[in-house]
This record gives C-alpha cells, structure tokens and sequence, in this order.
C-alpha cells in the first residue's frame, strides 16, 4: 500500500514519519555509509524543514519499508542547492511542472517477492506511486540526484531516467541527475512491467470545515 502525506497531515501521522526517519537511517548510514546528517537513529536534513510531500510504502503487515520525499522545483532543491556539479553546467529551470524526488529508501524483507524483471513489488509501487502523484498534480517530469544502481532499476522497471549529465563520483557514490517524464503512458509502462494495477496511492482528504 501507498500512501501520501502532505504538511497538512504531519501531525496525524507523526509515528509514520518517524519510522520513515529510522527507515532512511538504516539505508542511508548504516547500509549505505553516506555523509548523512542523523539525530539519534533518525535520518533528517535541512530539505525536510521545508514541508516536502512524502510517499510511504507499506508492507503487508503495514510496516513502513519504503519512502520517498517530493519536492517543488521552484523552492530549494538538493541538485541545485547541494549537488550543482551534477549539471554538468546546463542550466538549471524550475517550473511548477517539475517537482524533485530525494530519499527514496527501501528496506524490504530478503524473502520479499520478486515480480517482473528482478524488481520486488515495493519498488515498483514506489514507482507507480511517484507517477500517480505527478499526475494529480498535473507535472511533466521529475527530476531527481540518484546513483548508477538507481538509474539501471529504473531502466529495467520501463521508466528511464533521461541524464542530465554524467555520472560523477560524490563520495563512495557514483551519482547522476536526470529527469522522469510523468504521464499516462509511464504508468502504463511501469504497472505493465510489475504486474500490478493502478491506482496505488491512497491519500488522505481534508475535512470540510
């Protein structure tokens, strides 16, 4: 199951974002030793001050093992802010058609079922998750600073990053930015190569006041 939460809901799902925060610690620091900022066995940076959407995906039991974090391209982003040199000096344009994806993390089971193409049911939901959120909010593209692991899981779930430029080593990481189109036709193309159907993504609704 997936599911949005946007800053009018934070406080209704504080345990969530929690266990997303110690989800991203135990990717980020401890199985990916990158130079993360933490608070105890959380994983939190300046990008999370600025009330991103986040995307949780859940597991059976209903688990939190999956996330990703959404951003406006408009406001500050981490290719622009932290990673310029991944522009490869291309201009970088911000459109309120383009919002950026960070921290996309899962930590699944290592029985978890794989479905098409290697790739386990999560990671494709994520997937189809991110385009449905793009397509209710009306974007083209997303943009996103992802690694070479990343680009060829893409690849092989039918929806290819489009580089911006080449990769480049940030750390122990070979990291690269590009953009994913968002449209009915990607989704179609990612539900079709993990055997799952449309919509994913559930999202909570204000109450009328």
């Amino acid at each position: 199951m997936m599911q949005v939460i946007t800053p009018d809901f934070y406080g209704a799902f504080v345990e969530e974002l929690t266990k997303m925060h110690r989800l991203r610690y135990r990717v980020f620091k401890e199985r990916l030793n990158w130079d993360v900022q933490t608070s105890g066995d959380l994983e939190v940076d300046e990008f999370d001050a600025l009330r991103p959407v986040y995307l949780l995906q859940r597991a059976n039991d209903y688990r939190v093992q999956g996330c990703v974090r959404l951003l406006p391209s408009t406001g500050p982003t981490m290719l622009r802010d932290t990673f310029p040199v991944l522009l490869d000096d291309h201009r970088f344009e911000p459109s309120p058609l383009v919002w950026e994806s960070s921290r996309f993390a899962l930590d699944v089971d290592s029985d978890a079922r794989n479905a098409n193409r290697g790739l386990n049911d999560a990671t494709y939901e994520l997937f189809i998750g991110m385009i449905e959120f793009g397509l209710s909010r009306g974007l083209t593209e997303i943009i996103t600073v992802t690694d070479a692991r990343m680009e060829r899981i893409l690849r092989r779930a039918e929806w290819p990053l489009r580089r911006i430029g080449p990769a480049k080593r940030l750390g122990n990481t070979m990291a690269i930015a590009g953009y994913l189109e968002i449209s009915s036709h990607c989704l179609t193309k990612v539900c079709k190569a993990g055997g799952l159907q449309s919509p994913v993504l559930w999202e909570p609704a204000l109450k009328a006041a």
